[in-house]
């Protein structure tokens, strides 16, 4: 039965024929349009409600004995309860108490409700009986209300006040349980509500004004000790919800009414005292909410920047550290500028840039030498000690023995100090990194640093001192290392002052010069915290010199999109995924303004499937990349069609009526071979990690095989840079293994002799052929792989020289092997 019959139906007779008949064509008409999706069927069901309340007791009677028949379809079961709601505000009795119950108790496991539904009318229905609607139903409709959609829905979110939070998410229940459970619980759950009431993007005067009356009400220690460990809680879920098939996945993403409530609670720790585990707590906010999924990409910005705003209004030491970490950390645009200003404003407020900044923010965390410290606690002295890229935290008795776990009596006695070393050692872990990725990115930001300050910031520093001294400097134009606690020339010559220093850098030196610093490094026991004297060199070649404004020497690869993204973004690129839609985007972008530079690197949308090409949100799985080009750095933008097609700046050759005019890219030739270097250094990282020739699973050739000559190409062909230097240490490195008489390097391959066959891994992309014929053995390397010992190490962080040696150690004793995949093909 049609809606708008009915309709008219209703307009002519006033509901004055047999319910029996108008109840069979309702249920029908709301099964027909998925009683929720068209507007006619929403304005019918006004018409109902305003119908006489004889007649909708008639109609609701006729409902409840159509929904109780045993002959009565699940759907119209559904439809008949749905339109009962409706019908029933205000009536006498409670008409279905129980079957509405537990339609709404469902409703708790259900994200958001669908727009138009008309549950709303349920839960009046409820609360118009006197009870109560549970935990988490109200966090459903207050889920649904927050779309702003259904003008019932925002209405009955209004009247829902408790619980205070959304249930469903670990830190929620757990501020809940404790708001509770205190002798004021008055003024806790005051607090939680106004936190909910953080909708916009900055406090106003009034809700401070709130806050802070009722944070001296709990008292400012009270609050921050019971708020801290609900962050910490951030991202966990109790129980899982369903999301519609629109959404993603929404038992990763935030609750968004419980999003409001983190805000809240962000501002209120802004306005307590600064303390070192506040500064703390709100930088593990902001990184977790930043967090991506498929599909979403961050998980709450707003979080984020509400934390960032925070630790802006804390002051001291730690906050402004957490901000230095974070501006090494956070890729997303919106939040890194709230850094940055937070980070420039700082910096104007004591009369330096803002690199000085990021300098002198970086704490010791106790170290009371570069990279260690004692503490004396009882009978046992606790030793935190940077090793390699980690802080190692051990103990000593008084005799001097090593304890292999922390002592009973330091739990016992001195457990704040244990609390406190055990997040010195986190707190330096996580420095370690973000300073390491800054000095990584030193080499084209042209810093230089008087001797003085920069033995200060770097070569002293008890924590950047742990990686300073690890690398290689100039000095007034001396290349220099630390060995045996001195500053040291490559002649071993101690060097004691200076006026200029700079960070060193392979493209500026021969490679006799090169070689002979990396031997310097191995024999005074070195390992870089990344590659430095191993570092690639991009020169420019003669097909560069032959197309002179571009290089294709990245050009044709087929990269993981949204792998690319990521790994663009923590170098320092600015770029948009391509969505599989009529719609054009700039290439990937890195602007170099110590250089009045930007260098582009141009890529395309790959394949025409849509949900085999393409995400379910639309963007594109893969990637086909092409030139990589320099311009000046205020030249006007190119864009090309997310399909693929030629890249231009879509202007004239010359202003006419204030249009820039177009600008042509610049001669490689004229590119400061620093720049070009790490430049092309940044785009061969993305091709040797994003490609999907690295994919071990791919010798199908991905979707309808087409990419089987790519894989192959690229995953037994020829070594890039990359692969080469891991080449050159290989060469180094395997003479040490245990199994050093079972492998040989030969060309593009490590070649393991096992007792079943003879395999060849290729140095590149880690792929495997074995004997005879060649024959592709697919091995899948756990996430989280660690090279076998092999004494010394010149630098870390290379993952797939540590794959290859892994595979190499299994496959020399490949009558061990018990993984029936690997065994299934040997």
């Amino acid at each position: 039965m049609d809606v708008t019959e009915i309709r008219a139906r209703i307009r002519r007779s006033g509901s004055a024929e047999q319910p029996e008949a108008l109840v069979a064509d309702l249920v029908k008409a709301g099964y027909a349009t998925n009683n929720r999706a068209d507007r006619n069927w929403v304005e019918l069901l006004d018409e109902l409600r305003a119908l006489p309340v004889e007649q909708r007791a008639a109609l609701a009677d006729e409902l409840t004995a159509r929904y109780q028949s045993t002959d009565a379809a699940p759907h119209a079961r559904e439809v008949a309860l749905t339109l009962l709601g409706v019908l029933s505000r205000d009536l006498p009795g409670d008409r279905l108490a129980a079957a509405r119950l537990k339609r709404l108790d469902a409703l708790g496991r259900v994200h958001t409700l669908w727009y138009r539904e008309r549950l709303d009318d349920l839960a009046e229905a409820e609360l118009a009986a006197g009870r109560a609607l549970a935990p988490a139903v109200v966090a459903t409709f207050r889920r649904s209300a927050l779309n702003g959609y259904d003008d019932g829905t925002v209405a009955l979110a209004a009247k829902l006040t408790e619980p205070a939070l959304n249930v469903g998410e670990e830190w929620a229940e757990l501020a809940l349980r404790d708001a509770e459970q205190a002798a004021d619980a008055a003024d806790w759950q005051a607090l939680l509500r106004l936190a909910t009431t953080a909708t916009a993007a900055k406090p106003t005067r009034r809700w401070e004004q709130q806050a802070r009356a009722l944070v001296e009400a709990l008292g400012t220690d009270r609050v921050r000790t019971a708020v801290l460990p609900w962050l910490a809680l951030v991202g966990r879920r109790t129980f899982e919800l369903e999301g519609q098939e629109y959404q993603p996945d929404v038992n990763n993403t935030f609750d968004p009414y419980n999003a409001n409530a983190l805000r809240g609670l962000a501002w209120v720790l802004a306005l307590l005292p600064a303390h070192p585990d506040t500064a703390r707590a709100l930088g593990a906010l902001a990184e977790t909410s930043l967090k991506k999924l498929p599909g979403v990409g961050p998980r709450n910005p707003k979080v984020a920047n509400a934390a960032v705003i925070a630790l802006a209004r804390l002051e001291g030491e730690p906050a402004l550290a957490e901000l230095a970490r974070l501006a090494t950390r956070v890729t997303y645009k919106g939040t890194l500028k709230l850094i940055d200003t937070a980070l420039q404003t700082r910096a104007d407020a004591l009369g330096l840039s803002r690199e000085e900044i990021q300098e002198l923010a970086v704490p010791a965390y106790g170290l009371t030498e570069v990279g260690r410290t004692e503490q004396v606690l009882g009978e046992f002295t606790a030793v935190l000690e940077v090793q390699g890229g980690k802080a190692v935290l051990g103990w000593r008795n008084s005799a001097g023995k090593a304890a292999k776990t922390v002592p009973a009596a330091v739990k016992r006695d001195h457990a704040e100090q244990l609390k406190e070393l055990k997040a010195a050692a986190k707190d330096v872990d996580k420095m370690l990194s973000a300073q390491s990725e800054r000095l990584d990115r030193q080499f084209l930001a042209r810093r230089t640093w008087s001797y003085a300050a920069w033995r200060e910031r770097y070569l002293d520093h008890p924590l950047v001192g742990t990686l300073a001294r690890r690398l290689l400097w100039t000095v007034d134009g001396t290349a220099v290392g630390f060995a045996d606690g001195e500053l040291r020339t490559l002649a071993d010559e101690q060097v004691h002052d200076g006026a200029e220093v700079r960070l060193w850098h392979p493209v500026d030196h021969e490679p006799a010069v090169v070689v002979a610093w990396r031997d310097w490094l191995e024999r005074h026991g070195i390992t870089q915290p990344f590659k430095q004297a191993h570092r690639e060199v991009y020169l420019l070649t003669d097909a560069e010199r032959a197309t002179r404004t571009y290089s294709n020497r990245f050009a044709a690869h087929v990269l993981r999109q949204h792998q690319f993204h990521s790994l663009a973004a923590v170098r320092g690129w600015r770029n948009r995924l391509r969505l599989m839609v009529d719609d054009s985007a700039p290439p990937a972008t890195r602007e170099l303004p110590q250089w009045g530079l930007r260098a582009e690197y141009w890529i395309h949308g790959e394949g025409e499937a849509y949900g085999v090409d393409s995400t379910e949100s639309g963007s594109y799985l893969r990637l086909t990349t092409d030139q990589v080009r320099f311009y000046p750095i205020d030249a006007p933008e190119n864009s090309a069609h997310c399909f693929g097609g030629e890249y231009s700046m879509g202007l004239s050759r010359r202003t006419w009526l204030g249009r820039r005019a177009a600008v042509n890219s610049l001669p490689l030739a004229d590119i400061p071979p620093l720049v070009l270097s790490e430049v092309l250094r940044d785009v061969d990282l993305f091709v040797g990690v994003a490609s999907v020739g690295n994919d071990p699973t791919w010798q199908d050739g991905g979707p309808g095989g087409r990419f089987q000559a790519y894989w192959t190409s690229y995953g037994f062909g020829e070594l890039n840079q990359n692969a080469q230097t891991r080449r050159a240490l290989l060469e180094r490195l395997v003479p040490r293994l245990a199994i050093a008489d079972r492998c040989t390097l030969d060309g593009r391959f490590l070649h393991v002799r096992g007792e079943r066959h003879t395999y060849k891994i290729h140095l590149g992309s880690g792929n495997i052929l074995r004997s005879p014929n060649d024959q592709y053995l697919c091995i899948v390397p756990k996430s989280a792989v660690a090279a076998p010992q092999t004494g010394f190490l010149p630098f870390e962080g290379d993952r797939m020289l540590a794959v290859i040696l892994s595979k190499a150690v299994v496959l020399a004793e490949d009558t061990k092997i018990t993984d029936p995949t690997i065994l299934s093909q040997l």
